[in-house]
């Protein structure tokens, strides 16, 4: 990233060639972009290759032909000649693309955040500058001084089928480039040309296959999946930081992270999440703590699965986020829209020139996310594992049922916070089976199998957003159980201290219950926490 014109923030700098993650995720925060000079040469380079081709007469989809199933149809009967003076001449190739892109613009629901369609315009551009797509170079300027501006088409949710890419939602994107659609503004929802207006932006004219490179491509799911991810990353960490919380609330054992243990299984995500957890609870006198010093602690060689197999089953969630990251790295500088230009090929036949082919399918990232999405009420289970065995008396080793006194009966503690850690677990695992095994066919058996791979990235983002809570419960219950289990500790204990930091970020805004309260500020408290990444941030002082 270079220093933009942005005041303090630093532009992204797009090339079709090199977008990160992390300089996407940048973006849609609200970092602006620049275009890179040699790779608007290249665009300007096929747009000129493709418009020379039209104007011999070439019969190329989506240019001099129809869309989908009127891919047969050469426009006008007749095709555009070099005076730009043919059947309706430019005006009819310009109604085309205008007409592809208004028809298409039909999603429904609620509409996206605004860092998604930022993300959405970010990957669009990108893939749009590596010159195989043949827009002009003025419209993609356009379409960034749009993103730069802070003009946010307004993009319903549901409408992409995930082949020929996302095509309803992307055209939400391009109507507001064109003058139509509705878009966020300075606060402010509006006519897409209005806001156009106010942000001293005028619409763009499109002409030849300028809609369909706008349209066709996989840039919904894509910047939904990456923001999806960035957000698991954090959850992972902050679930090793529960599971270690809880475990030093149990006072358990150490042996199941041994690193000699792990290396006669080397899964990548399991090796590393052992080592996190031996690394987080460091300096614990807690765990592995002389039984006979804690009352009610049962005498017992192992711990319960869900204490036991942290590194196994949050590894496995790991690799499965892993997986799915490559997967997205690789579509960030990909090109996904059809047909495709070659320039280059000068000597090659029409069909080796400008070449209809299918990378507008969404299914490497429709399985990638499918595989996450599985991931995701695992992750959610084993946290609700730990809370419910901290809660309930017959498992807890001493501690206090539903971490409260109840001296006289009438206190209920955590109980129904398990309760509600159930119930969005059962809700995450409902949500988990794969959009991608049921392709329905689209125009008129054109587009005959489809990725669904839109609907499966979004389910993953809102998915996260509920994990994030069920890792919120377990530490507000771990951190109560932890204090408790610190009094009942002969001559007294700590936990580890990264465990001791984030214990102490929870402490600082939720207080011990001594006896019961409302405690549906302290839920809210919690998940705040947890979103805010206040919690992680206080372990991640202490193990980076």
């Amino acid at each position: 990233m270079s220093q933009g014109a942005h005041g303090h923030r630093d532009a992204v700098h797009l090339d079709g060639r090199s977008l990160t993650r992390p300089q996407l995720v940048a973006v849609a925060r609200g970092a602006p972009v620049e275009l890179d000079a040699g790779a608007l040469r290249d665009v300007a380079h096929a747009a000129d290759f493709l418009a020379g081709k039209v104007a011999q007469g070439e019969p190329i989809y989506g240019v001099s032909t129809g869309f989908g199933s009127n891919a047969d149809k050469l426009l006008g009967g007749h095709p555009l000649r070099g005076d730009g003076n043919g059947a309706g001449g430019e005006a009819l190739y310009a109604k085309l693309q205008r007409n592809l892109i208004e028809t298409h613009a039909v999603c429904v629901g609620e509409p996206f955040a605004p860092d998604v369609v930022r993300a959405m315009l970010c990957i669009r551009i990108n893939t749009l500058l590596r010159g195989h797509s043949g827009i002009r170079v003025r419209t993609l300027q356009a379409l960034a001084a749009m993103l730069n501006a802070g003009v946010l088409p307004v993009v319903p949710q549901l409408g992409s089928v995930g082949a020929s890419g996302d095509l309803a939602p992307l055209s939400h994107l391009a109507i507001v480039l064109i003058g139509g659609g509705e878009a966020f503004f300075a606060g402010e929802r509006l006519p897409g040309g209005e806001a156009l207006r106010r942000a001293g932006l005028a619409p763009v004219e499109l002409t030849i296959k300028e809609g369909l490179a706008l349209n066709n491509g996989t840039a919904q799911m894509l910047a939904t999946g990456v923001l999806a991810l960035a957000k698991l990353e954090d959850l992972l960490d902050t679930a090793d930081v529960a599971a270690a919380m809880t475990l030093d609330a149990f006072a358990g054992r150490l042996g199941a992270y041994a690193e000699e243990v792990h290396a006669l299984r080397p899964h990548p995500g399991q090796v590393h999440v052992a080592a996190r957890m031996r690394a987080l609870l460091d300096g614990s006198t807690l765990a592995d703590i002389a039984y006979a010093r804690v009352p009610g602690k049962k005498v017992q060689p192992q711990d319960s699965y869900s204490l036991r197999c942290v590194p196994q089953v949050h590894g496995a969630v790991r690799d499965a986020v892993a997986q799915a990251a490559r997967v997205l790295e690789i579509e960030l500088n990909a090109v996904t829209d059809n047909p495709l230009v070659f320039p280059e090929a000068t000597d090659a036949p029409l069909d080796r020139q400008v070449i209809s082919a299918g990378h507008f399918h969404g299914m490497p990232l429709a399985l990638a996310m499918s595989y996450v999405k599985a991931a995701i009420p695992v992750l959610a289970s084993i946290s609700e594992r730990r809370l419910n065995k901290l809660v309930d008396p017959a498992t807890s080793d001493g501690l206090p049922g539903f971490l409260v006194g109840n001296e006289d009966g009438t206190e209920s503690g955590f109980m129904i916070v398990q309760y509600t850690a159930a119930a969005i677990v059962n809700d995450l695992a409902s949500r988990a089976m794969p959009a991608t095994v049921y392709s329905i066919p689209t125009s008129a058996n054109a587009e005959d199998h489809v990725s669904m791979g839109a609907n499966e990235a979004r389910h993953v983002l809102a998915m996260a957003d509920d994990l994030g809570k069920v890792l919120a419960l377990e530490l507000a219950t771990a951190a109560q159980a932890l204090d408790l289990r610190m009094r009942m500790v002969e001559g007294g204990a700590h936990p580890g201290r990264a465990v001791a930091a984030a214990h102490a970020a929870i402490r600082a805004r939720i207080p011990f219950l001594a006896h019961d309260r409302a405690l549906d500020g302290d839920v809210r408290t919690a998940i705040a926490l947890v979103d805010e990444g206040v919690v992680l941030a206080a372990a991640r002082r202490v193990v980076p």
